[in-house]
């Protein structure tokens, strides 16, 4: 099966200079906090955060392949993924999913596990949950 990269980012996307990003767990609920990006999309201001939730995580990462990284093709999805920057979720059987060494675990994989995949700045952020939700903080 190929795989799908599903672009779930829309009307909005991280600060293209650097996202400041911080990552919070209580449970399996797990929390990705960054800066927007002010200068392409409508409704967001210089400062403006988001927060992604993910509801039933069972692991994440928050690795160091950039932009010069993917560019040059150091990310295990340069020349799979559509796009540099952008959020997705990784649809099919990947057998590079594992790869990483720097996962998190928090739980045992479920068969509800979606992987979600945010191409940032200066760093990638993956995790393996059951749902997401975003909220625009201003």
């Amino acid at each position: 099966m190929t795989l799908v990269f599903e672009q779930l980012n829309q009307g909005w996307n991280a600060y293209p200079n650097g996202s400041e990003s911080v990552v919070a767990r209580v449970g399996d609920t797990l929390t990705f906090r960054f800066k927007l990006n002010p200068f392409a999309y409508e409704g967001v201001s210089k400062g403006d955060e988001a927060v992604l939730t993910f509801a039933g995580c069972t692991r994440w990462r928050l690795g160091v392949t950039n932009d010069q990284g993917w560019f040059e093709g150091q990310c295990r999805y340069s020349d799979v993924a559509p796009r540099w920057g952008e959020f997705y979720e990784i649809i099919g059987d990947d057998p590079e999913r594992n790869a990483p060494e720097d996962w998190q675990i928090i739980g045992a994989d479920t068969s509800a596990g979606r992987h979600f995949l945010f191409y940032l700045r200066d760093e990638t952020f993956e995790c393996v949950a059951g749902d997401w939700r975003i909220a625009h903080l201003k």
